[in-house]
């Protein structure tokens, strides 16, 4: 799942930056053995939403029922600067 952000910066009317962040939840990193002191991940490679966006199901994973905190997180940050 991608999510984009774009956020303009500057004060100066004839010059401008805008930063582009794109965030994606990766695998999952739940430790589904940590109850009986062991370490066993389900192998979910990326995070999928079970439901729209703004809903309850949004934060839940479909593939391994997971929350997305539970996924890495990766963000990338790209300044975009625009000239008139």
């Amino acid at each position: 799942m991608k999510k984009r952000v774009v956020r303009r910066e500057g004060s100066n009317r004839s010059a401008s930056a805008s930063v582009v962040r794109t965030v994606r939840y990766a695998e999952c990193q739940k430790n589904h053995a940590a109850n009986i002191g062991g370490y066993a991940v389900d192998g979910c490679r990326e995070f999928m939403p079970s439901g729209e966006e703004a809903s309850s199901g949004a934060l839940r994973c479909a593939a391994c029922g997971c929350h997305r905190s539970f996924h890495r997180r990766d963000e990338e940050t790209e300044v975009v600067s625009e000239s008139s």
